[in-house]
C-alpha cells in the first residue's frame, strides 16, 4: 500500500485489512505500507495500526509500488490505495478466487457497482478514455484499466518489465500480466467508496501522462524495444 500524507485515514485503512479472516483461511498475512515521503506522521500511525512500514524517498505512485513489490515477503500480493476507497473486506474472497480458479492476476472493477457521485465527473471521463485506449491498443481484457486494487502471484513481478514510476503503473501492470505474459487474469466488481482526506491526483496531468504512456508502450511493444525508465518527477501517489 503506497501512502503520501494520509494521516487522516491510514490507521483506519490498515485496521480494515481482515488479517484474522486471512488467518482463519490458513494464510500468514503481512500488511506493508510504503511511505513515499509523508510529513504528517503517516508512518507512525501505520505502524501503530499494525503495518510494517518501509520508506521510498523518490516520489511516485509506481516508484512506491515497485519498492513494495521488492519488500513483500508473501507468495501472493494484494494491493490497495491508502485513502479508503477500496474495500479491504473483499481481499480474502479475491485471494480464494485466485487459488480456486488457478489464476495469476485479479483486478478490481470500480465502475460496474459505482454509486453516483463517488468519483468526480472529470475523473470518470478520463478513465473512460484511458479504458477505451487500453482496449483498442492492447486488447486489454479489463473494464477498468486504472484500478489500483489487485491480487496476484508474486512470481509475476520477476517476469514483468515495469518501467513507470508514476500513475501509469496501474495500467502497465495489467498490460504486462494480460498481454505480454498472457497470464491467467480475471476482474471482479467492487463497491468503490469516497476517499478520505484531500485528493492528490491531478486529472489533466496524470490523465495525459497515462495516455501518452499507453501510446509509447504500444509503439515500443510493436517495435520490440525495451524502453528505459525515466527519472521520477514529483508525482502524487493516491488515486481517485
Amino acid at each position: 500500500m503506497p501512502a503520501l500524507n494520509e494521516a487522516d485515514c491510514i490507521a483506519d485503512v490498515v485496521s480494515s485489512i481482515p488479517v484474522e479472516q486471512f488467518s482463519s483461511l490458513g494464510f500468514d498475512t503481512e500488511v506493508l505500507v510504503v511511505d513515499n515521503g509523508s510529513t504528517d506522521g503517516t508512518s507512525d500511525l501505520a505502524r501503530t495500526a499494525g503495518a510494517r512500514v518501509v520508506s521510498e524517498p523518490i516520489k511516485g505512485y509506481g516508484q512506491a509500488y515497485q519498492k513494495g513489490f521488492k519488500e513483500a515477503q508473501g507468495d501472493i500480493i494484494c494491493t490497495l490505495d491508502a485513502d479508503g476507497t477500496y474495500p479491504a473486506s473483499m481481499l480474502p474472497a479475491m485471494v480464494e478466487k485466485l487459488i480456486d480458479e488457478d489464476l495469476d492476476f485479479i483486478s478490481a472493477d470500480r465502475f460496474r457497482l459505482m454509486t453516483n457521485g463517488v468519483m468526480p465527473r472529470i475523473n470518470k471521463i478520463g478513465n473512460s478514455i484511458l479504458n477505451l485506449t487500453s482496449r483498442t491498443l492492447f486488447r486489454l481484457p479489463f473494464r477498468d484499466s486504472q484500478s489500483g486494487m489487485w491480487v496476484f502471484r508474486k512470481h509475476l513481478i520477476d517476469k514483468m518489465e515495469l518501467r513507470s514510476c508514476g500513475m501509469a503503473l496501474s495500467q502497465e501492470i495489467k498490460i504486462e500480466a494480460a498481454c505480454r505474459l498472457q497470464a491467467r487474469c480475471s476482474e471482479v466488481p467492487i463497491n468503490y467508496g469516497y476517499r478520505s482526506g484531500y485528493p492528490k491526483l491531478n486529472p489533466f496531468r496524470d490523465g495525459t501522462g497515462n495516455f501518452l504512456h499507453l501510446i509509447r508502450k504500444r509503439f515500443q511493444r510493436q517495435n520490440g524495444h525495451n524502453h528505459q525508465q525515466l527519472p521520477c518527477n514529483e508525482q502524487s501517489i493516491s488515486k481517485d
